[in-house]
């Protein structure tokens, strides 16, 4: 299943960024911002970005003063292009990418400030797993941010949202991907990621506390704030 993931990826990696802008309105680079605005108030001198794809987070928290940054994803194309934007940058940068499964991180326990994860979490082959070594890596009272899809709770916006996610993602991934099972298994793992109430469960049972979700365009999308 591992090999299948970073194989769908692989395929992707040139285009995902310009579907990903067609398919949300460009509206995703607006809430990566949050998340880059919400870790400047953290201060953190290391953070860890899991399941990076093509670095879109990582590269946005390159500003922040004297940190250490490490993007980790299994797809070694999705890095490929993410060192290429590093290296279009204007300015030095203080992040690294590097392969890396969320199952088993390399890292001593204790050791990051900040970990954030932008929409890679629903493709995690084991959630629970995954999420318990996040929780060893990070820091004592460290900030775990999360930018995830997830599902309208009103009726009206929810059944807009499952024919949009349906039929308009899929369409899009025909027309501009190489591989349309990739995007069609990218919106059924959207569709059935839990989200809300159950995630912040879920995060609650490997440990994290002082969790809250802050909901993006009616609920289509949700960042979440966790603590050790």
């Amino acid at each position: 299943m591992k090999n299948n993931i970073k194989n769908m990826f692989d395929s992707i990696c040139n285009e995902y960024d310009f579907i990903n802008d067609i398919i949300t309105f460009r509206m995703h680079r607006i809430w990566k911002n949050d998340i880059k605005k919400l870790v400047h108030v953290l201060k953190p001198k290391k953070i860890l970005d899991v399941a990076t794809g093509t670095a879109d987070i990582a590269i946005a928290l390159n500003d922040v003063n004297d940190c250490k940054i490490i993007g980790i994803d299994i797809s070694s194309k999705m890095l490929e292009v993410g060192n290429k934007k590093l290296k279009n940058l204007n300015s030095n940068h203080n992040t690294i990418l590097e392969l890396g499964n969320a199952e088993k991180l390399k890292y001593v326990d204790n050791f990051f400030d900040v970990i954030t994860i932008g929409y890679g979490v629903r493709n995690f082959i084991n959630l629970k797993k995954s999420l318990d070594e996040i929780y060893r890596v990070l820091k004592f009272d460290g900030s775990l941010i999360i930018l995830e899809t997830s599902t309208p709770s009103n009726y009206i916006f929810k059944s807009i949202y499952l024919i949009y996610t349906k039929f308009y993602v899929r369409l899009i991934g025909w027309i501009f991907s190489k591989n349309f099972f990739a995007y069609s298994y990218l919106q059924h793992s959207a569709s059935k990621f839990p989200c809300g109430v159950d995630f912040i469960n879920i995060l609650k049972s490997s440990g994290f506390k002082a969790i809250s979700s802050n909901v993006k365009f009616f609920g289509a999308s949700t960042i979440y704030i966790a603590k050790k």
